[in-house]
């Protein structure tokens, strides 16, 4: 049974009115994001491939990058292929269950990497402020309980707002001045009584995120006190640098997150609101693998390395043919 007949609504699509309505700006920005997206997919795959394939990388600090990579890849595909569709095709409609899904993922992958962010966090708590049980207690099965965990929450709580959502009734305008399916417009959309399916939302989107932020916070909080308490500059500024650029990252996204969802609702704005969208979901995917590769000396030096290692060995093959 599809999600249309569940629901017994009229709305069998909605109609995405995307970023303009100027076809010469609509091109411009179908070349901007299109380049966009293709620095997405080669800085996270790339970032991906060299924790998977480069031994040096083989740390915790790196698999949970690879997992942020990964979630930025998955969490900006899940609009921007359609978006780009939409802008080259002028063909803006989705059906509902379309909809559906994509509002599935997309806040999935989003609350994904807000719970990812506090791993991260804390993974780095643990690097600075017990640095002899590093290795112990972010151990193997440690880091791979911790990534399940912060999947199965993410998926688990997007399951309930993406349910509360869609099983609202559809019945009267099927516009979305936005470019993806996302809960308040969809909301604003409906026919029915949004107050239960709004209050359900915002209880368990404020339980996890204050248990994140709260995680966040603490984390560095105590990342703080402790270097703070070395004494020599350069120890400070050295282990100040090893989680220089998930504080940056962090940065990024919850500051976005806050100015899109806490501000007064007479500073509301739809073109505003957009702009924002654009931020979140396709410049901080892009930025993310840049911070990390270009701050992190680590990994430019073993990046290096291997590409090094694979000339050589194309060279030396060649001398022998």
């Amino acid at each position: 049974m599809t999600l249309l007949k569940a629901n017994q609504t009229t709305v069998s699509e909605f109609i995405l009115l995307g970023l303009t309505n100027d076809p010469t700006t609509e091109l411009f920005l179908f070349i901007f994001f299109l380049l966009i997206y293709i620095i997405i997919l080669f800085g996270n795959i790339s970032l991906i491939s060299a924790v998977v394939f480069i031994s040096d990388l083989h740390k915790p600090m790196y698999f949970f990058l690879s997992n942020l990579s990964f979630s930025d890849l998955c969490f900006a595909t899940t609009v921007t292929p359609k978006m780009l569709y939409n802008m080259l095709s002028g063909i803006k409609s989705i059906d509902f269950n379309s909809c559906a899904l994509q509002l599935y993922f997309f806040a999935g992958f989003a609350s994904t990497e807000a719970y990812m962010l506090s791993a991260m966090a804390y993974d780095r708590y643990v690097a600075i402020c017990h640095p002899l049980l590093y290795t112990v207690i972010m151990n193997r099965k440690a880091r791979i309980v911790l990534m399940a965990g912060v999947y199965m929450t993410g998926f688990l709580a997007t399951s309930i707002h993406t349910f509360c959502t869609m099983r609202l009734s559809f019945c009267g305008p099927n516009t979305i001045n936005h470019f993806y399916c996302d809960i308040p417009p969809l909301m604003e959309l409906s026919c029915s009584d949004t107050y239960i399916s709004k209050t359900i939302i915002f209880v368990v989107v404020f339980c996890l995120g204050c248990f994140s932020v709260a995680v966040t916070l603490a984390s560095y909080c105590y990342i703080f006190f402790t270097i703070m308490n070395i004494k020599s500059s350069g120890g400070r500024l050295k282990t100040f640098s090893t989680c220089s650029s998930h504080f940056l990252c962090v940065s990024l996204f919850y500051g976005t997150v806050f100015f899109m969802y806490l501000r007064p609702a007479s500073k509301y704005s739809v073109s505003q609101d957009k702009v924002v969208s654009v931020f979140y979901t396709m410049i901080i995917p892009m930025m993310n693998p840049i911070i990390y590769s270009l701050r992190n000396a680590e990994v430019k030096n073993a990046v290096s390395w291997y590409i090094n290692k694979l000339l050589l060995s194309k060279i030396l093959k060649f001398k022998t043919v």
